[in-house]
């Protein structure tokens, strides 16, 4: 995975922000990447296979440098769905979750991630059969990442630049402010954070979007 500095962005901002720092615009083109990561879902990463070990309910995610896990979009149990939940869910379906006792292990069926670097799966697995767990996850940038994936970069620059520049363009006593500028970077950011979670969702195949019914039992 081909890695893009968040460097490379700031000579094309820097004749929008004149005299700005180098750093303070890298600061803000990563500020800008990773709300746009968190907000369209566009970069995504297939986790490698991980195998359960019986008895234990919480894994950590095997991330490219730099990267946290925003949230998962597939994750599959030995080709079986693995439910998302919260944890509040999670615990009114297993009330006491997570038990150490032997006879409330069975076959996994939930998924709920504790925090950007670990998950935890309900009920306890146990030891009937080997457990691979298959994850596609949305990642963002890290505070003090020094860049991405560069294919994702690349597909998201223009998204990013607007997103740096919307408050770049209202830092006070600048010289290089202009909060009209900047009300034109905002608009162009919501538009194109918009237009790539939608694509994001779609794909490239042009799909049409459809609701699927659930049952309630």
């Amino acid at each position: 995975m081909a890695t893009r500095t968040f460097l490379s962005l700031a000579t094309r901002l820097a004749t929008s922000v004149p005299g700005c720092p180098q750093p303070v615009i890298v600061q803000y083109v990563r500020d800008a990447a990773i709300e746009v990561c968190e907000r369209t879902l566009s970069w995504r990463y297939m986790q490698p296979i991980i195998r359960v070990t019986p008895g234990v309910y919480e894994y950590p995610y095997t991330n490219p440098t730099g990267s946290e896990v925003h949230a998962f979009l597939t994750a599959t149990i030995n080709g079986e769905h693995l439910e998302p939940v919260t944890l509040e869910q999670l615990a009114g379906m297993y009330p006491d979750w997570p038990s150490t006792a032997v006879d409330k292990r069975a076959d996994p069926r939930l998924i709920c991630q504790i925090d950007p670097d670990n998950f935890v799966i309900a009920p306890i697995p146990d030891d009937s059969k080997v457990y691979d767990i298959k994850m596609i996850v949305a990642l963002k940038p890290l505070r003090d990442s020094t860049g991405m994936d560069k294919t994702v970069f690349d597909e998201l620059e223009d998204t990013i630049m607007h997103g740096a520049l919307q408050h770049l363009l209202v830092l006070p006593d600048k010289h290089w402010s202009d909060r009209e500028l900047a009300a034109y970077h905002s608009k162009q950011y919501l538009y194109k954070t918009t237009e790539r979670r939608a694509r994001a969702n779609i794909g490239a195949a042009r799909a049409t979007m459809t609701v699927k019914m659930r049952p309630f039992a």
